[in-house]
């Protein structure tokens, strides 16, 4: 099959969409398909080397990480099936238009709603969402959820619909496995006995729900000495979540790493006692938590929709309310203190994220479901 995806972000980028749709594309060409992943330029530098081929188009201007690339949609013709990443400001109406025009079935994997606190674009957002977000849903031959009920706490009126297929985001358990846990210590120059928490996830406007903020005043409250919080990833609120660090007085305990790339990142998960995404909006998945089981670290999340299904609290992790800085706070310093009971709930996650989300395994399924989809399609024009 030829299979497009059609993706906002796409690596070097850390966000969970964009390394989504990387895993979909490595893993059906390895398949043997003809895989082309259309994106827009990477901001300063050139782009790493991929199996498959990625198209990265100029753009135009830009709204947050949505980027207009009005080259897209004559690109989209000649395949066989478009998938879609979700939400996708421009790029979504460039992909129905092409499935329109060329007579392509499309699909598209629902990762999140847009979201915005600012007042301006969250009527922009809002507007957008009545009216052309159902033409994207109406005109789709699959429905991919990460997490059924997160798509169904957003759309319930999805709840009844045969194109709905959950389709669980996954993980390389070879590359996230467990290993030394000393190894990015040693690196950062932290002792074996110092309790480390780790975020992983991108610092920039359009992720200001991950509520970074909140994790750095929940960390200012926990009393274990010498403990520290790592945090990965860059973008626009790194100097004011620095700035709050300093204000709290833990700039010696809080640790900004910046941008790591994903085989950087298991050696981070494996060195921290807890990882934590205190998301104070929605998440429709958690990679990063699902990452860091792999590597048999426990974690802590916001008992959101679609996460909460993905953690068991109590045996591989710890839920907490969302926004509840108090809860989190309490949790952190359990996992802190109680390091040795940490690494026996990180081995069940271990356990968990090898049964159930291999990326292998999850691959198989979604070659299935391309099939499913372009078979009816072509008799529904034969």
């Amino acid at each position: 099959m030829r299979i497009a995806h059609v993706t906002a972000t796409f690596p070097p980028y850390l966000a969970g969409t964009g390394n989504v749709a990387y895993h979909n594309a490595r893993l059906l060409h390895e398949r043997g398909h003809q895989v082309t992943v259309f994106t827009a330029k990477t901001p300063g530098g050139a782009a790493p080397t991929f199996p498959f081929r990625v198209m990265q188009l100029p753009a135009l201007f830009r709204l947050g990480n949505a980027p207009f690339t009005p080259g897209l949609l004559s690109r989209l013709q000649g395949f066989d099936l478009i998938h879609l990443h979700y939400p996708y400001i421009f790029g979504a109406e460039l992909a129905w238009l092409a499935s329109r025009l060329y007579r392509t079935p499309l699909l598209f994997t629902y990762h999140n709603r847009l979201q915005e606190r600012t007042p301006i674009k969250r009527e922009l957002f809002g507007l957008y969402n009545a009216l052309v977000e159902p033409l994207i849903f109406l005109s789709a031959s699959r429905i991919l959820a990460v997490r059924k009920e997160h798509l169904l706490a957003q759309h319930p009126a999805l709840g009844q619909d045969a194109r709905v297929r959950e389709a669980p985001n996954g993980v390389d358990t070879r590359l996230y496995s467990p290993g030394d846990p000393l190894e990015a210590r040693r690196a950062l120059g932290v002792s074996a006995q110092t309790p480390v928490a780790l975020f992983v996830g991108a610092l920039d406007l359009a992720h200001r729900f991950k509520n970074v903020d909140g994790l750095i005043r929940a960390f200012a409250r926990v009393r274990v000495p010498a403990a520290e919080l790592w945090i990965v990833g860059e973008g626009g609120l790194r100097a004011e979540l620095e700035g709050l660090a300093g204000q709290l007085g833990l700039q010696e305990r809080v640790r900004f790493l910046g941008r790591r790339t994903p085989e950087e990142l298991p050696a981070l998960y494996r060195a921290a006692d807890v990882s934590v995404l205190p998301s104070s909006g929605v998440e429709s998945f958690g990679l990063v938590l699902l990452e860091s089981l792999a590597c048999a670290t426990p974690v802590i999340a916001s008992a959101l929709p679609g996460v909460r299904t993905l953690v068991a609290d109590g045996v591989d992790g710890h839920l907490v309310a969302p926004g509840d800085e108090l809860a989190l706070a309490a949790a952190l310093e359990l996992r802190l203190r109680e390091r040795q009971a940490g690494r026996a709930m990180g081995q069940r996650g271990r356990e968990k994220a090898v049964r159930l989300y291999d990326w292998e395994a999850i691959g198989d399924q979604l070659e299935q479901l391309y099939r499913e989809v372009v078979g009816e399609w072509s008799l529904r024009f034969s």
